[in-house]
């Protein structure tokens, strides 16, 4: 799908699909692969990168057990799927952000390449089927321009922190608190370089991609995400989702 291989600037996409979802309850199949409408879940996420003619590849990253069915949907809903790979995951979301980064470094010669400092990975959660074509966009955009972004949107409650679980010990100021969200999106030599740079006790607090570059001190530019951009993680959420697809019809 991509326009020729621009040997300077690459961008690929990673689909993360490496959870099984535990918190949808009592389901027979991670909730990436549940329907939404008339397709699975997941279907509908790769199927916003795989018409963005950008990408060299898509990359999904499945639980072991799970990717030839990942690969199976692949080919029964998206037809000519050429440039859309199904790939393991790994134990964590960054784990699986690595393989993703090994697979693009193997397959295209990148590692030790300068043109890798310019390439371009966009990650993007398998159950946030609502992502829109302006928020991948931007993503590439700011990506290019600064090295790695974020997609977020504003705080609209009060956010309350505790350090105990049991009594408030701060109110942030709201104003500039932000929701995260995904796309994130990094030039892959930069993310690969920073995370290798990290401590194990710093490693074990991360909690995504983005978190590696604020721990190094680099900055993370914020592209707009938006409210429907939602994750669907509880039963509730494929409920609203359901809501949100066929008002999109």
């Amino acid at each position: 799908m991509a326009n020729g291989r621009n040997e300077d600037n690459m961008i690929f996409g990673a689909i993360l699909a490496g959870g099984i979802g535990s918190r949808m309850g009592n389901v027979e199949k991670p909730k990436q692969f549940l329907f939404l409408g008339k397709k699975p879940i997941i279907i509908h996420t790769i199927e916003k990168f795989y018409i963005n003619h950008d990408f060299e590849e898509i990359i999904v990253l499945s639980p072991k057990k799970w990717i030839s069915y990942t690969e199976d949907i692949i080919n029964e809903y998206i037809h000519d799927a050429d440039n859309v790979s199904v790939i393991e995951g790994g134990k964590l979301r960054n784990d699986t952000i690595m393989n993703a980064i090994n697979y693009i470094e193997e397959k295209y010669s990148l590692e030790g390449n300068s043109a890798s400092d310019d390439s371009i990975l966009v990650t993007h959660d398998s159950v946030r089927p609502f992502v829109t074509h302006r928020i991948i966009e931007e993503n590439i955009k700011y990506a290019k321009e600064y090295g790695a972004c974020d997609t977020v949107i504003p705080a609209t409650d009060t956010i309350v922190e505790s350090n105990n679980n049991k009594t408030i010990t701060a109110i942030p100021n709201r104003d500039f608190m932000y929701q995260g969200q995904t796309p994130q999106s990094f030039k892959i030599a930069k993310l690969k370089n920073l995370y290798n740079s990290l401590s194990e006790n710093e490693k074990e607090i991360l909690t995504d991609a983005a978190k590696i570059f604020v721990i190094k001190n680099e900055d993370v530019y914020l592209v707009d995400g938006e409210v429907t951009n939602i994750k669907i993680t509880y039963t509730y959420d494929l409920k609203v989702a359901d809501s949100i697809l066929k008002e999109n019809l």
